[in-house]
């Protein structure tokens, strides 16, 4: 039995294109839609109810055009609406933040762990209530680092003030001797050599590659696999426009079949 339905895959941004690059390399059979909420991201900036909105306006999107599993590669709306969608949604959902949680605990080796994020991650406090809820001995420290993703999005990836705001943000975690550190941001995997070029004691766990294996064992245990033939790729965006410069960094390395501007409404 095969199920030819695409997956989607929504992110606030451009951000969850890096959870797309690693689900196509799993997955090279099936087909995947991408949604891009560009016109209004950021949205850490919002209200958790307006992340909730948003999130269901998206999943009524991708719904729309008959996908079989609904993948949140984005960690704020994971955070804010992830347990929303999974009750209420009628497919398969699956976020980014427990396939990387998972991944944290059984790669520690001294139970001190890391998780870095946006301000909106870090402050919903969501990685380190997990982490505990497995392991309530495990100590946590949580890092904001909000100046990344406008790195990651200017392109300066290997950049040497780029190399100083990761010593900036990281030094911290270095002396309370944590040995792994979750990539709490879908942005964040595109400086994974930078940061492990000035930490290479740290052990980093890149929840895009986590949510990829898990997007993966879920599509075989619920006989959703496709026929395995390649698959398609399209790629939608709700703003174009003021995006298009940012794309580069992030499709490396994607067969795209299309890319479009689409517009969301209530549902």
């Amino acid at each position: 039995m095969t199920d030819a339905r695409p997956i989607g895959v929504f992110d606030s941004g451009l951000g969850g294109l890096t959870v797309l690059a690693e689900l196509v390399r799993a997955l090279p059979g099936e087909s995947f839609i991408y949604l891009g909420d560009t016109a209004r991201v950021p949205y850490g900036a919002r209200s958790d109810r307006t992340i909730q909105r948003y999130s269901r306006e998206a999943a009524d999107w991708l719904l729309a055009r008959d996908i079989k599993l609904f993948v949140i590669a984005c960690n704020t709306a994971t955070a804010y609406a992830g347990d929303m969608l999974q009750r209420e949604l009628s497919v398969p959902v699956i976020g980014v933040i427990e396939p990387g949680v998972q991944a944290l605990l059984s790669r520690s080796r001294n139970r001190r762990v890391g998780v870095i994020g946006t301000r909106a991650t870090i402050r919903s406090d969501v990685y380190a209530r997990r982490i505990r809820e497995r392991d309530a001995d495990i100590q946590v420290f949580s890092k904001a680092c909000p100046l990344f993703v406008p790195l990651v999005e200017e392109g300066w990836i290997d950049k040497k003030i780029t190399r100083l705001v990761v010593q900036e943000y990281l030094s911290e975690l270095a002396r309370e001797d944590v040995d792994t550190v979750v990539l709490g941001c879908t942005h964040y995997p595109l400086i994974k050599k930078t940061i492990l070029s000035e930490f290479p004691e740290l052990s980093l766990v890149d929840s895009s590659e986590e949510t990829a294996r898990a997007v993966a064992a879920r599509i075989q245990s619920e006989g959703l696999a496709a026929d395995g033939e390649a698959g398609a790729v399209r790629i939608y965006l709700t703003d174009l426009t003021r995006q298009m410069s940012d794309l580069e960094s992030f499709l490396s390395g994607l067969s795209i079949e299309s890319l479009e501007e689409v517009e969301l409404h209530a549902g």
